[in-house]
């Protein structure tokens, strides 16, 4: 049964004077990738000084490891425009990389050994030394493994027209700030209740290396395929499990969406709180061995599929520019990259976010109490292991019951109401791509081998492969094609030009230093 609240809403926003406020969703997409040798194992080398500062350049950076490249676009209203810049990014690297390649999955290459994983680095200032050390901190809180497993995120923001015929809807008058930062977080609870969706439809890791897992022992009952190959018959994202990016410690954490100044302050609390597991030495013969032993070091630290986010200025505390300005956009975590696309993301998933994303953000949304967050978390998991289980049953509560749905049945019930959004978002832009992009994927509700956790598995068993020889293979088709794509937006010239500037800005940076390190960090956490 649709949601009245939600037809009722769309009816009201679908008239001609509300219409046009609809238009204005601004993206960013954040893409990362490990550098591989020829060979399929990771790259040794450091950053190539061909990228620039990883600390300064606004579109090429690393993340935890010198080998892990993260790629940025700026925001835009325009979705076909950001494919571009992304692609013409990688076209880019792929042409400076010299006999390395990007590997084109989630999961990671073949690592001998975690020390083979060398931690980035950002230079000699404070704030790139700090980051360094972040680093280190989380090498020894979960190992480097996990570090260095790969995904996108998705930046999304509406336009403050919207905003403001939202506010007038609904008779709010207030802050406009206070009202969005509300919305915002109207949104992430219903991503939080509908992630499960997203996952089964775009979860993409399957199946690992087995240096992945090495000598330990593990509870799942992975099979094996090709040469080391492993995998789950039907998971859909080992990266969103517990072997990927999840922290027990942080398990306890209770973080809460119900308004922003809980949400920061349970950030702020874990921030501050020793925690019995990481109290290894704070120094070492080399200095410092993390950046302190609380729960969480910095906010970054906290893994979740979605995060409120405000930009921040230069060493600004993220939960500081969120408390003082309230949130800006949202950062949607948990997308594993696409191995069918060369730059990891395709504009169809881009299309179907927008729908996906303004359907949590204008069906109502209650606040998450603890019985249903987890059963939000438990529904998570069992799809992460096995979405495409045909045996498979959901946890739902409706009208004071609880029930067990399949995927099928509650999947296309909620494709029912994304109907609605899609019509609406195309009705607004005057396209076909949103209703053409959800009729599509609800044919994945109904038929799990649609998904692309299933079409990767099945190329890999028809090819009786594992996960590393196939994305070796298509790291290769990747590279040829990008290197043989002609620029649209960001010309080699252009790239060439932030490399040098980034060079350039990380000196300034280095040389503006007045304070050292000790007083530097007193003062970020003071």
């Amino acid at each position: 049964m649709l949601n009245q609240e939600l037809v009722n809403k769309l009816n009201d926003l679908s008239s001609p004077e509300n219409l046009s406020a609809v238009v204005g969703i601004t993206r960013g997409i954040e893409r990362e990738t490990l550098r591989v040798k020829a060979d399929g194992s990771l790259s040794q080398k450091p950053h190539p000084d061909a990228f620039g500062s990883a600390l300064t350049h606004p579109y090429i950076t690393t993340d935890y490891s010198e080998a892990l490249l993260e790629f940025i676009t700026p925001a835009s209203t325009d979705a076909n425009k950001t494919m571009a810049q992304l692609t013409d990014i990688h076209a880019f690297v792929v042409k400076n990389l010299g006999d390395e390649y990007l590997w084109p999955i989630s999961m990671p290459c073949y690592v001998r050994h975690e020390d083979d994983i060398q931690l980035a680095n950002y230079g000699t200032s404070n704030s790139g030394q700090m980051k360094h050390l972040y680093r280190q901190g989380l090498k020894f809180r979960y190992g480097s493994f996990m570090q260095v497993i790969s995904g996108i995120h998705f930046n999304l923001s509406f336009s403050e027209t919207l905003w403001e015929t939202l506010a007038k809807r609904e008779g709010h008058d207030g802050s406009s700030q206070d009202f969005k930062s509300e919305q915002y977080l109207n949104l992430i609870r219903n991503f939080k209740r509908n992630v499960w969706l997203l996952t089964y439809l775009y979860g993409a890791s399957p199946a690992l290396c087995g240096s992945f897992i090495g000598e330990r022992a593990s509870k799942y009952p992975f099979e094996k395929i090709g040469n080391g190959g492993l995998y789950l018959p039907y998971a859909t994202s080992l990266r969103l499990s517990d072997l990927g990016y999840t922290s027990n410690a942080q398990s306890d954490l209770n973080i809460s969406y119900s308004c922003l100044k809980q949400y920061v302050a349970g950030l702020r609390e874990a921030i501050k709180t020793p925690i019995d597991d990481y109290k290894i030495p704070t120094e070492n013969p080399n200095g410092h061995a993390q950046l302190n032993n609380n729960l969480l070091q910095i906010e970054n630290e906290f893994y979740s599929p979605v995060r409120p986010k405000r930009t921040a200025a230069s060493n600004e505390k993220p939960t500081d520019a969120l408390a003082e300005r309230g949130i800006e956009y949202v950062e949607i975590r948990s997308m594993d990259v696409n191995p069918y696309s060369p730059v990891g993301i395709d504009l169809s998933q881009i299309h179907f976010l927008d729908v996906f994303l303004s359907y949590c953000l204008l069906k109502d949304s209650p606040v998450l109490c603890d019985a249903e967050n987890d059963r939000v978390e438990e529904n998570h998991t069992q799809v992460i292991l096995r979405g495409r289980d045909p045996d498979l049953k959901l946890k739902h509560h409706d009208n004071h019951q609880d029930k067990e749905r399949t995927i099928t049945d509650w999947g296309s019930e909620i494709f029912d109401e994304l109907d609605l959004v899609a019509a609406w978002l195309d009705k607004a832009s005057g396209s076909d791509v949103y209703c053409k992009v959800v009729g599509e994927q609800r044919k994945s509700v109904v038929d799990p081998d649609l998904t692309l956790s299933a079409r990767f598995l099945n190329d890999l068993k028809s090819a009786g492969v594992g996960s590393g020889l196939w994305s070796l293979n298509q790291a290769k088709v990747n590279k040829d094609l990008l290197a043989n794509t002609q620029s649209s937006l960001f010309d080699d010239e252009l790239m060439k030009n932030h490399a040098l500037e980034s060079v350039a800005k990380q000196k300034v940076v280095e040389d503006s230093d007045t304070e050292d390190f000790e007083t530097f960090l007193a003062g970020y956490f003071g």
